[in-house]
């Protein structure tokens, strides 16, 4: 089995193509990534991509037909990943989250792919008022440019003509958890960093919002079971909620186990502040049923502890973190501003 990972060296891909090395170990797996975060390690381990055959280095906008031919499966990965980003980044996000996705898939159906799994976002929910867990047809509200660009991918990826390739759309919870490259603009991984760098869980809004997580090593085995998954089990095209039902937190919840783990650290909450209004509930029943034997395994509890003595054995003191390449929005400015890349995030040629 020959498997593509694009966008494997961002937070999230490091932990997938570790856990496909052990789930698939005589496969063939190649990465495909920009290498816009590769210096963004926090691992003392060696380099995540020495699991790989062979790394590539392009940009998903570029991957074509040729690219993909001899592939069984095209792991999806590559976007600009959060909402800071897709608000710097709006156009972008649009030409690389939706556009490009639709032509790699487009293109991985052309070159005789069975398996495009393709990481989409529970964040097109954006906000359900009546608090009931949100499952897929449910009307969507994304609120956000990189929301309305996952489900704009999904909506156009339905409607492609995909021969006999099998889709799967991922809509993934919140991620968090421990990675070799990882990043500290997600919620939980912020809290962890800011109690061990400034004392500190600090909640800029009043706690409420709800917040579906899921930990990146249960990412990693959904997309092991998508990689697998047959026609039959959800049809030729599926979007499906991942994550747990125990995984459905309040922000202040979050905060609060935070601080229980590290209580050193002063939890502090802008009760006064108005909500976030980034807040649903998600109902994970579809994936439960359709994919029994790769449910999340790992725990709230776990993923702090972790992430704690993780980050305090590498010495982890940035109380300025939140300036740091371990914030993505941060490692983009600073390709622009050094000429790496221009507005467009686009490679600047150089001039002779």
């Amino acid at each position: 089995m020959r498997i593509l990972i694009t966008g494997n060296m961002g937070y999230v891909g490091p932990v997938v193509v570790r856990h496909l090395r052990d789930a698939f170990p005589d496969a063939t797996l190649i990465g495909y990534d920009r290498g816009w975060f590769g210096h963004c390690l926090t691992t003392r381990d060696p380099l995540p991509e020495t699991l790989l055959d062979e790394q590539r280095f392009g940009d998903v906008r570029d991957l074509g037909t040729e690219d993909l031919r001899g592939f069984d499966t095209v792991v999806h990965l590559a976007a600009i990943s959060n909402d800071p980003m897709g608000q710097r980044f709006e156009a972008v996000t649009d030409a690389i989250n939706h556009r490009a996705s639709v032509d790699v898939a487009k293109a991985a159906a052309e070159a005789g792919v069975r398996h495009f799994v393709f990481a989409s976002s529970c964040s097109v929910y954006g906000f359900a008022a009546d608090g009931r867990a949100r499952v897929e047809e449910d009307t969507l509200n994304p609120l956000t440019a990189y929301a309305r660009s996952k489900i704009d991918t999904e909506n156009s990826l339905r409607a492609l003509d995909n021969g006999e390739m099998v889709i799967s759309c991922l809509r993934f919870a919140t991620a968090c958890g421990m990675s070799p490259r990882l990043r500290l603009d997600l919620v939980l991984n912020d809290f962890v960093a800011g109690a061990l760098a400034n004392g500190e869980v600090s909640v800029l809004s009043d706690g409420t919002p709800w917040r579906p997580l899921i930990h990146v090593r249960d990412m990693a085995r959904a997309i092991e079971w998508a990689i697998t998954r047959p026609a039959e089990n959800g049809g030729n095209f599926l979007s499906v909620n991942v994550g747990a039902e125990r995984w459905n937190y309040q922000v202040r919840e979050l905060a609060e186990a935070v601080g229980r783990a590290m209580p050193q650290a002063k939890v502090s909450i802008a009760t006064s502040a108005p909500p976030d209004k980034r807040s649903y509930k998600v109902d994970f029943s579809l994936f439960a049923r359709l994919a029994p034997d790769h449910q999340p395994r790992e725990t709230l509890d776990g993923a702090i502890a972790e992430l704690r003595d993780e980050l305090a054995a590498q010495g982890f003191a940035d109380r300025n973190y939140r300036n740091s390449a371990a914030i993505r929005l941060v490692t983009l400015e600073k390709l622009i501003a050094s000429g790496a890349v221009d507005s467009n995030l686009e490679p600047q040629k150089a001039v002779a």
